[in-house]
């Protein structure tokens, strides 16, 4: 009875060990190569429960994501004979595991291969561009030329290059030096320039505000001695319109006139003869000699 036990104890734990041996499990993010005998016999790209033949059988597993590439920064000769510190980096995907197995191996001697392919066709497209290229809106134009450059030089090897980008881009430190000098004299030339034309324009513009001042205010001199004129003609006319119509009575307020104009004063001290003629009307109300 021990013994059957026993037997079929042994039956289960071998049971266990040949299915948890044959069941393996590929992630989302995995792709699996089955390799018997370090040969590849079978390829899982797509995620799920798989399974292989117990014992002679392993499993070397792929990602499937996008992994980066992070090459060193390097030193290139522009076009315009400038050099440049430039640093890239890369994103690529593995899409033939068997192929990218016989050429590099492993993900660790593929990012070194592609290191030195990256930087190749960096220094090949960016040596037919300028400094200003670089810094334009042409440098989606350049970064699209070496993704395509590097992809034909990896597509026969399993993998896809998805993007390629110029994290930084920097003149050397010396020349940045030289670089920032001149861009300060040309800042401080353009400055100087900009300064003198706006004081030109101030000058201009204040000369001819001050030759419409000079315009404006004659031509409103000339408008009021007109007014002024037309005033004293109108008020000779009324005078004389009244003095027509009653001469004792417009005589009268003339001389109250006078009076106000020369007696409102209170400093005003005036010595008169009685019988002067400015007094008649302080003799008689009617203003009869």
């Amino acid at each position: 009875m021990a013994k059957s036990h026993a037997f079929l104890l042994f039956i289960l734990l071998a049971g266990f060990l040949v299915v948890t041996q044959s069941a393996f499990v590929v992630t989302q993010g995995e792709q699996a190569l089955v390799l018997q005998f370090g040969k590849p016999v079978a390829e899982y790209p797509e995620p799920g429960l798989k399974f292989k033949t117990p014992f002679i059988q392993d499993v070397q597993y792929f990602d499937r994501r996008a992994l980066n590439v992070n090459p060193e920064p390097e030193q290139i000769i522009l076009a315009d004979q400038k050099p440049i510190i430039v640093d890239t980096f890369a994103r690529y995907r593995i899409t033939t595991m068997l192929k990218f197995r016989n050429i590099y191996g492993s993900e660790a001697t593929a990012e070194t291969q592609l290191d030195n392919t990256i930087n190749s066709a960096t220094r090949s497209v960016l040596g037919t561009a300028t400094l200003t290229d670089l810094l334009s809106t042409k440098r989606d134009a350049l970064m699209k030329a070496i993704r395509e450059q590097v992809n034909d030089s990896v597509k026969e090897n399993g993998i896809q290059i998805v993007d390629v980008r110029i994290s930084r881009a920097d003149l050397p430190q010396v020349n940045s030096q030289a670089v920032y000098k001149s861009m300060q004299a040309a800042r401080q030339k353009e400055s100087t320039q900009y300064r003198s034309e706006g004081k030109q324009d101030a000058t201009e513009i204040r000369a001819d505000a001050d030759k419409q001042r000079t315009i404006l205010l004659a031509n409103a001199q000339q408008e009021a001695q007109k007014l002024r004129g037309e005033g004293d003609a109108e008020a000779t006319r009324i005078y004389a319109e009244a003095y027509n119509k009653d001469p004792k009575f417009y005589a009268f307020y003339r001389s109250l006139e006078a009076y106000r104009n020369t007696l409102s004063g209170g400093g005003t001290t005036m010595i008169l003869s009685p019988d002067s003629d400015f007094l008649r009307y302080f003799k008689n109300e009617r203003g009869d000699k």
